[in-house]
């Protein structure tokens, strides 16, 4: 797992396959809470650290592809 401490405020997160998951909001704990405004529901909804494969620039990039890494989101 890549250190979590340098997942920053507005981030993109994007799935193995390269689609867009959603905008970091911050970190709590092993959670990466995502901003509400692009959740549909006017919820924040959270990506487990764990699933975090590498951080390069401004995207964090996720083991599992967008669509698997969204239906996860709790």
């Amino acid at each position: 797992m890549t250190e979590a401490n340098i997942i920053k405020e507005h981030m993109e997160i994007v799935g193995s396959d390269g689609g867009h998951v959603g905008t970091v909001d911050k970190v709590e704990g092993d959670r990466i809470k995502l901003t509400k405004a692009e959740s549909g529901d006017g919820a924040h909804h959270y990506i487990a650290t764990a699933l975090v494969q590498d951080i390069k620039g401004n995207t964090v990039t996720l083991t599992s592809d967008a669509e698997t890494a969204i239906a996860s989101e709790r």
